[in-house]
C-alpha cells in the first residue's frame, strides 16, 4: 500500500538507552491529523515502568557512561552536530510538525530553523560557562563552579513541540545533564524523529531518552521519580500546579513556563500601521496557539473606531485552510477537544455581551478538521471571561481605554503575567508603562522577537523561574563553592582542656 504522506511515518516508539522500543505493557494510542481528524499512526503508551527504565538509563549515563567524562568542548561539538542534523532534515521535520499539529507549513519551517538555532546557541554557551572567585587577602581562595544537576525531566507542550523541545534539550545536554523527555501526547511525532537525529549525531546511549504517554501516568511518574533532580515544564497553569505538588516529596527544582493572557496597549500616538501588523501577526500566527500571544488588545478610545475597522478588514482576509498550502496563514487547531474549547469561549463571549465583529465559526469547506475562523471581539470589557481566561486560539478581544493609568490598571488586572506589548512614540511613556506592567517580558513597538540571550519567563500564574542565555544555566546546573586555604589559618582548638 502506498503511503499517503510525503515522508515515511512509522509508529512512534519510546527511545530508551539509545534504542527505539515499545512499552513494557505493549499499549499504544493514536495520534490524529487535526486537518482531517484521521489517525496518522500509533504511539507507544508509557507508564511508570517505562519511565523507570528511561530514568535508570539516564542515571547510568550521567554517573558511569562516556557522557560523565565528556568535556564542555566535546559537548559543544555534539550540539553543533545535532544542529546540522536538524537542518539536514529540516523539510521532513517541518512536514511532520504540520501533519501532527496543523501549523501552517511556512511557520513550521521557521520552527525547524529555530530548533537548529537553539542547539547552535547553547553549543556556544556551553564553552562560556564560568564561576566566580572570592579571594580573602592571602588567607583563602574561594571559588564557585557550575556542575550539572543529574537527570533532567522535560515535559513539553503540543503547540510548537519541536522548537520547544529543543529549547529545553539543548541547555540540559550542553551543561552535562542527561534527559528524559515526555512529549505532549497530542503531537509526539517530531520528538521521535529528533531522537534519531540525536542518536545519529553521536549522543551516547542513555544521555537522551523519550517516553511517550499521558500526563496522568507517564508524566506523573517522571515528576515523582526519586532519581529525577529537576523538571522543566511548559504548558497549562493548572497542570504546572499539579506537577509541583507531585514533585514536592522529592524536593525537585522546577522551571515553569505556564499560561498567558498578554496585553497589547496601543496609544494614539503610535505608528498605527506597524501596530496593526504586529497585533494581527502576534495573535493569529501559530494558529493563535501561542503562550505569548497578545490576546487582549487595549486601544486608546480616540483611535478605537479607526483601528477596529482596520482590524476587521485585515482579520477577515486571513487565509484559513490546508496547512500544507504555502499561502495558508491559519491552519487547523491541534485537536477536536481543543477546537471545541475555543468555540465554547466564542459562545461565552457572546453570552457575556461582547460582539463578534469577524469570524467565530468553522468554514463549511473545512468542517472535517479542527478549524476556527480568526475571530475578533469588540464591545468587550476586561471583566469578561474571554478577557481573563486563556483561550489559546485565534480569538482577539478589543477593549478601549481613555488614560494611561486606566490602560495599566486593566492590563495588570489578570492572574497571568507572561508577556506584554506597548505601542507608543512617547519615549518616556514607553519606559514608564513597560516598567509598570506586571509581566516577565515586554516588547515596545515590536511583535514577539526572541533574543536567545535574554531571560524568558513570567510572573504570577504564568510561571516560576527563567530560561534563556546564562539564565538556563542557573536552572540546569548546581553551584558548588570550593574553599582553599592558602596558609596556616588559625583553627580553634577544642578538646585541649583537662
Amino acid at each position: 500500500m502506498t503511503s499517503p504522506y510525503k515522508y515515511d511515518i512509522q509508529p512512534a516508539q519510546h527511545f530508551i538507552d539509545g534504542e527505539f522500543c515499545d512499552g513494557v505493557a505493549g499499549k499504544t494510542f493514536d495520534t490524529i491529523n487535526p486537518t482531517t481528524n484521521e489517525t496518522i499512526t500509533t504511539v507507544a503508551e508509557g507508564f511508570a515502568e517505562d519511565i523507570d527504565r528511561a530514568v535508570q538509563a539516564a542515571h547510568r549515563a550521567f554517573h558511569e557512561g562516556p557522557w560523565h567524562d565528556m568535556s564542555a568542548k566535546d559537548r559543544a561539538n555534539l550540539m553543533i552536530a545535532i544542529a546540522d542534523g536538524i537542518e539536514k532534515h529540516g523539510d521532513e521535520l517541518a512536514y511532520i510538525e504540520t501533519l501532527d499539529t496543523g501549523l501552517p507549513i511556512t511557520q513550521a519551517r521557521g520552527q525547524a530553523s529555530r530548533a537548529a538555532a537553539n542547539f547552535r546557541f547553547f553549543a556556544e554557551m556551553a564553552t562560556r560557562m564560568t564561576g566566580e572567585t572570592y579571594p580573602v587577602d592571602n588567607a583563602f581562595l574561594n571559588y564557585s563552579v557550575r556542575k550539572p544537576v543529574g537527570v533532567a525531566g522535560l515535559i513539553t507542550p503540543w503547540n510548537t513541540p519541536l522548537m520547544l523541545a529543543t529549547w529545553k534539550i539543548a541547555p540540559a545536554l550542553s551543561t552535562g545533564n542527561t534527559v528524559v523527555l515526555k512529549p505532549a501526547e497530542w503531537s509526539p511525532l517530531t520528538a521521535t524523529r529528533l531522537a534519531a537525529i540525536l542518536r545519529d549525531a553521536g549522543v551516547p546511549k542513555g544521555a537522551f531518552n523519550i517516553v511517550h504517554g499521558f500526563g496522568e501516568t507517564a508524566g506523573a511518574s517522571l515528576v515523582s521519580h526519586p532519581d529525577v533532580q529537576l523538571i522543566s515544564f511548559t504548558g497549562e497553569t493548572t497542570t504546572g500546579q499539579e506537577i509541583m505538588r507531585n514533585g514536592a516529596a522529592t524536593l525537585k527544582r522546577f522551571s515553569m513556563e505556564l499560561g498567558g493572557k498578554s496585553p497589547v496597549i496601543v496609544f494614539a500616538d503610535a505608528d498605527l500601521d506597524r501596530a496593526l501588523d504586529a497585533v494581527v501577526f502576534g495573535l493569529f500566527s501559530l494558529n493563535g496557539e501561542r503562550c505569548t500571544a497578545g490576546s487582549r488588545l487595549f486601544i486608546e478610545r480616540s483611535i478605537q473606531t479607526e483601528f477596529e475597522a482596520r482590524l476587521r478588514e485585515r482579520i477577515a482576509k486571513i487565509r484559513v485552510g490546508d496547512p500544507f498550502d504555502p499561502k495558508t496563514e491559519v491552519g487547523a487547531l491541534i485537536h477536536r477537544e481543543h477546537c471545541s474549547r475555543v468555540k465554547s469561549y466564542i459562545e461565552i463571549g457572546q453570552q457575556e455581551g461582547a460582539e463578534v465583529a469577524v469570524g467565530g465559526q468553522t468554514p463549511d469547506s473545512l468542517a472535517r478538521g479542527n478549524f476556527v475562523a480568526p475571530t475578533l471581539f469588540v464591545n468587550a470589557n476586561n471583566d469578561m471571561r474571554i478577557a481573563q481566561e486563556e483561550i489559546f486560539g485565534p480569538v482577539l478581544v478589543c477593549i478601549p481605554f481613555d488614560t494611561e493609568e486606566e490602560a495599566l490598571k486593566q492590563a495588570n488586572n489578570v492572574k497571568y503575567g507572561l508577556a506584554a506589548y506597548v505601542w507608543t512614540n512617547d519615549l518616556a511613556r514607553a519606559h514608564r508603562v513597560s516598567n509598570a506592567i506586571e509581566s516577565g517580558m515586554v516588547w515596545v513597538n515590536s511583535q514577539n522577537v526572541r533574543d536567545l540571550r535574554t531571560p524568558f519567563g513570567g510572573l504570577k500564574w504564568s510561571g516560576i523561574g527563567r530560561e534563556g542565555g546564562h539564565y538556563s544555566f542557573e536552572f540546569y546546573t548546581e553551584l558548588k563553592t570550593i574553599h582553599v586555604s592558602m596558609g596556616t589559618t588559625p583553627i580553634p582548638k577544642f578538646g585541649m582542656g583537662e
